[in-house]
């Protein structure tokens, strides 16, 4: 994992190349889900073709979590990452069943993170809620929330600090001993 002392910058895309990547994981999932093969792209557009890390989650209509599966290694083509994290979405998330059916689509609403470098943090007082998100990694345990997650939840720092733990499967408390890494993220979904 590349981490970084610096402030560094999430991956800024425009407008365009946004919509492109909603349509590259609604596409991707509609045809690995009809026919078991993943579409093949050629595009020229830098902000796509960046190697980033990337967090697709799929939403039901009401709201409701469907899946959310990323990449924290920044190792491949961005529209890359988004299509293998849309379909480890629909159909590798633990927490839910598989999605079999194309015509499930039709009540899910993809939403993509773009993941900043990751910067450890020194103080937990530099975390900010709604701006950063966390990963935190001890011995073979590691848990990431994504920054949205703490202001949907409406979660104070603290809050956060003991839910990343927890997502890690460690005492709430670990954060206070384990690697504590900080980062932004560019999010998007197809409801914007």
């Amino acid at each position: 994992m590349s981490t970084s002392n610096h402030a560094a910058d999430t991956p800024v895309l425009t407008a365009s190349e946004k919509k492109t990547l909603l349509r590259i994981a609604r596409e991707t999932l509609r045809s690995y889900l009809q026919t078991g093969k993943i579409p093949h792209y050629a595009f020229s557009e830098s902000g796509l073709l960046q190697k980033a890390a990337a967090f697709v989650t799929l939403r039901r209509r009401n709201g409701e979590l469907r899946g959310c599966i990323g990449r924290i290694e920044a190792t491949e083509p961005l529209y890359r990452t988004v299509q293998e994290c849309a379909i480890s979405a629909a159909t590798r998330d633990y927490r839910f069943q598989p999605m079999h059916n194309a015509a499930e689509l039709d009540d899910v609403v993809i939403e993509i993170s773009v993941l900043s470098p990751f910067q450890r943090v020194q103080d937990p007082n530099e975390i900010e809620v709604g701006k950063h998100g966390l990963l935190i990694r001890q011995g073979y345990n590691s848990g990431l929330l994504l920054p949205q997650v703490a202001s949907e939840r409406g979660w104070s720092r603290e809050e956060f600090l003991r839910a990343v733990c927890m997502k890690a499967g460690l005492p709430s408390d670990a954060w206070r001993r384990a690697d504590l890494y900080k980062f932004t993220a560019e999010v998007f979904s197809e409801e914007e």
